[in-house]
């Protein structure tokens, strides 16, 4: 009666061991690529940017990067003490926000509201 039936265990322990075999060299066969694609990592950086370059550089892509007043619900009139002259991002100066497009009231308030520390 004896039969040579492996138990269970054992035949889950070798189809785990032939599925990991199988799996191994594809998670180790990009260790020592030598794609080109790689090269933006060893590239030296570039330069830092004068403070004049940065100035007329940027100030095209800060105001890209600018949201719409109706999507943060840019409000003429201030939400109890919270107000954009009292907000970390209104720009006192031009009366602009650092994240909302166009001309912003001192006594407006808009969901992006954060108090000045």
């Amino acid at each position: 009666m004896s039969q040579d039936i492996p138990s269970r265990r054992n035949l889950l322990r070798g189809t785990l061991a032939l599925g990991s075999s199988l799996c191994l060299p594809a998670l180790f066969s990009g260790c020592d690529s030598k794609d080109t694609g790689n090269a933006s990592r060893t590239a030296t950086p570039a330069p830092a940017p004068t403070p004049a370059a940065t100035v007329t550089e940027n100030a095209p892509a800060a105001a890209a990067n600018k949201v719409k007043k109706e999507a943060v619900q840019y409000q003429e009139q201030a939400k109890g003490d919270q107000k954009c002259g009292l907000c970390l991002h209104f720009q006192p100066e031009s009366n602009s926000c650092k994240l909302v497009e166009g001309q912003i009231s001192p006594n407006g308030w808009c969901i992006l509201w954060t108090k000045k520390a």
